[in-house]
């Protein structure tokens, strides 16, 4: 018999395969008419999951909060979530990966089992999901990590004035340790401390690490379309993006992310107070992020993710990591100076902190409680 997580998961990974087919309208509309019909019962079980999700994801504590609200933030207006069972609990602000890969269409459930212990923000950044939505993609005509940077810590101020906090703990996963780095250089006496996830530290060295050690491992598990398909494609620069995603897909694939990142559209589409519209922002974000920050992030040097940290720096990683690398991510902690530094790894790759959550908070609430 399935066990009730193997149930929800291949729900989950069913409602994923629907919405491809629910995103691509023009080719829906191609299709026969009774497949269109079809398609169109969807929302009725669409509905049900997010009332369900309502009611599952709530915040039932009577000292809790949960709040999604828009701020103005570097003269747009931004989106942000705060969800915790207790205000009086640490305060920590997640800054997402991507470029432009908001967490919250999926965080209401990703995020909580932090929040027993946490009071987690989670920030749709200038460019990205319900913040584009607001402001439509001309306002990404400001876009640049210089203008990321200012915008956080904008908004950490403002968290810290409404939440009665003198400091919040940041956190930064992918693209968003880029953020976090540079936020905790420019103001640490804003943050208890910095920690880095899928922590991104050498960009001039990042995919030829991980080509190597994606190459390593498929010859070790055998996997001989893996070994192709690398070999084909040789160590980067690429001359176009085909090597990339070769090399991204088999990232996913080893780490096992491909069906946690299916699933984070599965929760998209059924979020509660959620649309379509929200959905198609997400996504649109993604590409309009991207444009903009990777090539600019391309040019960042490893000085910029050395030197000194006035507070404690943080780095818990996937043991095996093949988008940001592990090794990479140690030699980011290895060189930098702080008051307190550690380098830990949990089982799993560049998503570890959303897959293995109660890994991931333990040794954070370990690291957190360490004396200075």
């Amino acid at each position: 018999m399935k066990s009730g997580d193997q149930m929800r998961n291949q729900f989950i990974m069913f409602i994923a395969c629907c919405v491809v087919l629910v995103l691509a309208p023009a080719r829906a509309q191609e299709r026969a008419p009774a497949n269109a019909d079809e398609l169109r019962k969807l929302d009725a079980v669409f509905d049900f999951i997010r009332a369900r999700n309502v009611q599952d994801y709530a915040i039932p504590t009577p000292n809790g909060i949960d709040e999604g609200k828009y701020l103005n933030i570097g003269g747009i207006e931004q989106w942000i979530t705060i969800r915790g069972e207790d205000r009086d609990n640490p305060v920590v602000l997640i800054l997402h990966g991507g470029p432009g890969d908001a967490t919250n269409p999926w965080g209401y459930a990703g995020f909580r089992p932090w929040l027993k212990t946490y009071t987690v923000v989670q920030w749709d950044q200038r460019g990205t999901g319900r913040t584009l939505g607001r402001n439509g993609r001309e306002s990404a005509a400001s876009l640049s990590i210089d203008r990321l940077v200012q915008d956080g810590l904008d908004l950490t101020n403002a968290l810290r004035a409404s939440l009665g906090k003198d400091k919040i703990i940041l956190v930064g996963h992918s693209f968003g340790s880029v953020i976090g780095v540079l936020m905790a250089k420019a103001k640490p006496d804003l943050f208890t401390a910095f920690v880095g996830t899928g922590q991104v530290a050498d960009q001039s060295r990042g995919y030829t690490v991980a080509f190597d050690a994606l190459l390593a491992k498929a010859r070790a598990s055998g996997d001989t379309r893996a070994v192709r398909e690398l070999e084909a494609i040789g160590p980067p620069p690429y001359k176009d993006g085909n090597g990339y995603r070769v090399q991204r897909r088999w990232s996913n694939l080893f780490e096992g992310a491909d069906a946690f990142i299916q699933s984070t559209l599965g929760f998209a589409v059924t979020a509660p107070g959620y649309t379509m519209r929200d959905v198609n922002d997400w996504l649109d974000g993604q590409s309009v992020s991207a444009d903009r920050l990777v090539p600019e992030s391309m040019r960042l040097t490893i000085e910029t993710f050395s030197g000194r940290f006035a507070e404690p720096v943080f780095v818990i990683q996937g043991a095996e990591d093949f988008t940001t690398p592990t090794s990479l991510a140690k030699g980011f902690v290895d060189r930098i100076e702080a008051p307190r530094k550690a380098f830990v790894t949990i089982r799993g790759g560049h998503f570890a902190v959303f897959m293995n959550p109660l890994e991931f908070l333990n040794e954070l609430g370990a690291l957190l409680a360490t004396p200075r």
